[in-house]
């Protein structure tokens, strides 16, 4: 069997798989309950001084299928005191010694930074995150995103943390910025043990055109909240590979944002993540999907020789590079699989009006044609079909040398011929 023990930043769990901080993990009993389903660890719903939560506080876009593939909320912090949390954080710790407990937190002053730190390590948390990410109701009061957007204030508080912690210590960025490198790198200046990403991004999910009033309504009103689910992972999934291939940072990894199934974590690993954190698929699925996880993960393993996740963590992240670094000569068309195909003619729609205009009807059949000498392989065809594996894009042998367009700006004679031009 893969070996699938995890160490993030020096948080050890027997898995990478972590419920993320937020309303599964609100209370000792649930967080006990995802035990026993076999996630590896949680991170207790983020602690401070509790808050009074609005209601109502969720809002989602649906798919056609009815999937909530985008998520919101205008939750806050933990509504529930500090010494409950903790003492339930005791008894966790005490039934489950091998699962790793991190405490989110979330204050303000250096002096209440170093109270609830060593009341977290008091309680027996393995490891500490940072709250700078949220991005409604606590930066307004000068916490959460307003500190993640600052690297010198995400600093200087993960120094004061760093003075009193005795265990690892994750700072969790905010994705609410320009470039996420300069708050990985100010985290690990303030000496945290690794970084957590991302956290929800600044949004608003829809408006109710009856009572004209952004949702979730509070009332008559509303605010903007924080989008999670399916439709972050690739914002998520760029920002961890950005960092993981900056050569400055140094830091472990523990990846968020969209996480579903063990396709999704795996990806987030292969482009550097040590573990995966897991929320807004909990809240829709419940705990019981981490055993699909689990046994997905393993096969997988199993299918490539992979004994430890070290094997394979990062491992996509040198094939992640530049634009002027692609190979312009690597060409592929479209092939379309006449036994498959069941003529709905959707690529011919998006090709001819979205694309470059190389599939056509063609006379007699529902089934299309591919002007290969126009198409230029953008995959539009592949996307809007119905049918999985009907339209391949295949490579073509067009006689070019493999070259970049940094290599080549100024040899045209290197690059192949545009197609797709009229």
């Amino acid at each position: 069997m893969p070996d699938l023990t995890t160490n993030c930043g020096g948080i050890i769990s027997p898995n990478p798989f972590w419920l993320a901080s937020a309303p599964p993990t609100n209370t000792g009993d649930q967080i006990m309950r995802a035990f026993d389903a076999g996630w590896g660890g949680a991170v207790w719903k983020t602690l401070g001084q509790p808050v009074q939560n609005v209601s109502s506080r969720f809002g989602a876009i649906h798919h056609r299928s009815s999937r909530a593939v985008g998520f919101n909320n205008i939750e806050l912090i933990t509504d529930r005191s500090l010494e409950l949390n903790l003492k339930e954080m005791v008894e966790v710790k005490k039934r489950y010694p091998k699962h790793a407990v991190i405490a989110s937190l979330m204050v303000d002053t250096r002096q209440e930074w170093h109270d609830i730190v060593k009341r977290a390590i008091d309680a027996g948390a393995d490891g500490l995150e940072l709250n700078f990410g949220c991005p409604h109701g606590m930066c307004e009061r000068g916490m959460g995103s307003a500190v993640g957007q600052e690297p010198k204030v995400n600093e200087r508080i993960t120094s004061w943390v760093q003075e009193v912690s005795t265990i690892p210590t994750l700072v969790k960025l905010t994705p609410n910025v320009g470039d996420i490198i300069p708050h990985g790198i100010a985290a690990q200046r303030g000496g945290a043990n690794g970084v957590s990403l991302i956290n929800t991004i600044k949004s608003i999910i829809g408006v109710d055109v009856d009572h004209f009033a952004p949702m979730p309504r509070v009332g008559m009103q509303s605010t903007n909240g924080g989008f999670c689910g399916p439709a972050v992972k690739p914002i998520a999934l760029h920002m961890v590979a950005a960092l993981a291939r900056d050569h400055e940072f140094k830091l472990p990894i523990s990846g968020i944002g969209g996480i579903t199934n063990w396709r999704d974590a795996v990806e987030f690993m292969l482009l550097g993540a040590s573990s995966v954190q897991v929320c807004t698929a909990v809240m829709l699925y419940g705990y019981r999907i981490v055993g699909d996880m689990i046994e997905g993960l393993e096969d997988y393993m199993r299918a490539h020789q992979f004994e430890r996740l070290d094997d394979f963590i990062g491992k996509a992240i040198p094939n992640f590079s530049e634009w002027g670094d692609l190979d312009i000569n690597y060409e592929t068309v479209a092939q379309i699989d006449e036994e498959k195909c069941i003529g709905c003619q959707a690529c011919v729609t998006a090709c001819m009006d979205g694309g470059h205009q190389c599939i056509h009807p063609r006379e007699g059949t529902r089934v299309p044609v591919v002007d290969e000498d126009e198409c230029v392989g953008c995959n539009l065809c592949q996307i809007v079909c119905p049918v999985p594996g009907c339209v391949s894009m295949v490579e073509v042998d067009n006689g070019f040398a493999p070259t970049t367009w940094n290599e080549h700006i100024w040899d045209q004679k290197a690059i192949r011929p545009k197609k797709g031009a009229h």
